[in-house]
């Protein structure tokens, strides 16, 4: 496949080679074990890390990749994509839907210890906006979370379809708050 040079630079292409590579050894020989299983190893994680995979879009900081863009994106997913396991790359990449909230909201102090051991493959998150009553329609919310002093007493129920492979460590709980139209994420690690 070519690439257009306007877009794609050698920086670019080095990184898909890593991911390709990454793929072909750690991936492709263990993937029809791991469907069968409907696990894979958790040294996963940090394996994906070390190659930068984890790390596309997240501030250096906290372990992530300087100036990474969208093509980064497209040309990883090209590459996992070849593991034919949908359920695989999901799972690997569950932080991109996880860590999010924590980079763009949580303290520089939250993210020092959380972030930095997602982006290393140490922890593994994941968002729970699954309801048995309303799938993960964000809007249909019924979970609840209520001030009680300083503490916030949660209920409802969550269901978590999306890491079905291995334990999570970092879950982000989706709430509606006591205030029409407020929502809330809390971390529970």
């Amino acid at each position: 496949m070519k690439h257009n040079p306007i877009y794609y630079t050698d920086q670019h292409f080095a990184f898909a080679d890593s991911v390709r590579k990454f793929v072909q050894r750690e991936l492709i020989p263990h993937i029809n074990e791991w469907e069968e299983a409907e696990t894979f190893p958790k040294e996963l994680y940090q394996k994906a890390a070390e190659i930068g995979l984890l790390g596309i879009g997240f501030d250096e900081r906290y372990g992530g990749i300087p100036e990474t863009d969208a093509f980064h994106v497209l040309l990883s997913s090209i590459e996992l994509a070849k593991t034919g396991s949908g359920g695989l790359c999901a799972s690997l990449l569950s932080h991109s839907i996880g860590a999010p909230p924590i980079n763009h909201f949580a303290s520089d102090k939250i993210k020092e210890t959380v972030l930095t051991q997602i982006l290393a493959g140490e922890k593994i998150s994941a968002l729970a906006i699954t309801e048995p009553s309303g799938g993960s329609d964000v809007a249909a919310l019924k979970t609840k979370a209520l001030r009680d002093g300083d503490d916030y007493i949660v209920s409802g129920e969550q269901r978590l379809l999306l890491r079905a492979f291995v334990q999570i460590t970092i879950r982000l709980l989706y709430v509606r708050m006591q205030m029409p139209k407020v929502q809330m994420v809390f971390l529970c690690y």
